[in-house]
């Protein structure tokens, strides 16, 4: 299996070397250059989380120097569940929750594979490898997490300052020794945009060695296909339909992840993308006219995205415009949609929602009728909601129990440094 850039055929290289770079050397992002056929053994009953992702991403690895490591990796990767909970049976809709890994979010399923990877990426020198990393509030936490003291590993964290929830930040500056955090006196999109220049600066790459823990990277998307196919088979066993998804979308990778399974052959259906009042997508899909613009901050702050850097790969997986606009939909919530949906699905089902979740569950319901009764509807759940207590709490007027590992976040210093959203003074902090 072959990795090329989304703006050059050619070749392209092994995942390995893809993990590496981060980033194609032309600037776009790394896709694979064929859709390998499901394996068998993957739809077996039997098989955990890891066991299945190690099935579903063997192809990808073909007659690469991990190929042999991949049980290993997903056994570390996935040691947590991402259960798939009937939320209403009458109505056919279930909830996949991706919040149970160590920063509670869906981010650490990509960075714990990430980090297990690439600490098995046979090693051509000695040189430290720089892990630059954007975040609009939980991918940061993650991969600080899954790097965290790792050998002959550095991780560089660039978030937005003020626009992050105070336990997002302290997530992204609480750990010290391998892991700097950068407050970056900008958006979001300025932190991505520092990175992606820093990939491509002379300068810099002449003196770091360096690769990306952003969804850029292909090895963040790919270990998030596992829970996708986890989730469509249970369904196709349980009741011989495929799954459709509602996923909480910002920057676009889980997301990716989701069509990227649907296009290996997992029987998945419809795919909504819920976004909050940052609309580039679902004015794309309506308008076929491509308008990237500042981020808005919301309620639902790791989805502050305005130029989405994987539309490339939406782009280049759907190059038709008219099949794109079939393959998938895309609407936008408001923060008081959000809060409203936050207050009613905990009074009508007891469920208490993180922002995120809330966009999902809000979008779910502007389904038409019927269309939601003809499928079964799976709601994305892609992060606990004791990480936005100050959202949350007061909108259902009790307190959120916190899971044991965000408690033990709080015991932590907390450091970082402030910096201009330049390339100069990322060089300087570098």
């Amino acid at each position: 299996m072959r990795f090329a850039s989304t703006r050059a055929a050619g070749n392209g290289v092994g995942f390995s070397a893809a993990l590496r770079e981060g980033l194609a050397p032309d600037g776009g992002l790394y896709v694979p250059t064929r859709w390998p056929a499901m394996p068998a053994a993957l739809q077996s009953p039997d098989l955990d989380l890891p066991s299945r992702g190690a099935s579903l991403l063997l192809p990808f690895l073909a007659a690469d120097p991990l190929e042999g490591e991949l049980p290993a990796i997903t056994r570390e990767a996935f040691n947590f569940e991402a259960p798939l909970v009937t939320l209403d049976a009458a109505a056919k809709l279930s909830l996949l929750e991706l919040f149970h890994g160590p920063t509670a979010a869906f981010k650490d399923f990509g960075a714990r594979f990430l980090a297990a990877s690439l600490a098995r990426v046979p090693r051509t020198s000695g040189r430290t490898l720089n892990m630059l990393v954007a975040t609009s509030g939980d991918t940061g936490g993650a991969v600080a997490a899954a790097f965290h003291e790792r050998p002959g590993m550095q991780v560089t964290v660039l978030f937005p300052k003020g626009l992050v929830s105070p336990t997002q930040e302290r997530q992204l500056t609480c750990w010290g020794d391998n892991v700097r955090s950068l407050a970056v006196r900008g958006t979001f999109d300025d932190c991505q945009r520092l990175v992606k220049e820093a990939f491509v600066d002379p300068e810099l790459k002449s003196r770091a060695r360096m690769s990306s823990a952003n969804s850029i990277n292909p090895g963040r998307l790919l270990p998030q296909m596992a829970y996708f196919a986890a989730a469509s088979l249970e369904v196709w066993r349980r009741y011989g339909e495929p799954a459709s998804f509602v996923v909480p979308s910002g920057n676009l990778g889980n997301a990716l992840a989701c069509l990227w399974a649907r296009a290996a052959g997992l029987p998945i259906g419809e795919v909504v993308l819920a976004h909050n009042a940052n609309r580039t997508v679902p004015d794309y899909l309506a308008s076929g006219v491509w308008r990237a613009r500042p981020s808005i901050a919301t309620l639902a702050s790791a989805m502050d995205v305005g130029d989405p850097s994987n539309a490339e790969r939406l782009r280049a997986l759907y190059p038709d415009f008219n099949e794109l606009r079939v393959a998938v939909s895309a609407c936008s919530v408001s923060d008081e949609e959000i809060r409203a949906r936050i207050r009613a699905d905990y009074a009508s089902r007891g469920q208490i929602w993180c922002p995120h979740t809330a966009t999902a569950a809000e979008a779910y319901e502007r389904l038409p009728a019927a269309r939601r009764a003809a499928q079964r509807w799976v709601l994305v759940s892609t992060a606990h909601p004791a990480k936005f207590p100050e959202i949350v709490e007061p909108l259902i007027g009790r307190a959120v129990s916190v899971p044991q590992s965000l408690a033990g976040l709080f015991a932590r210093a907390s450091s970082y440094v402030e910096i201009e959203p330049d390339l100069g003074a990322l060089r300087a902090a570098l």
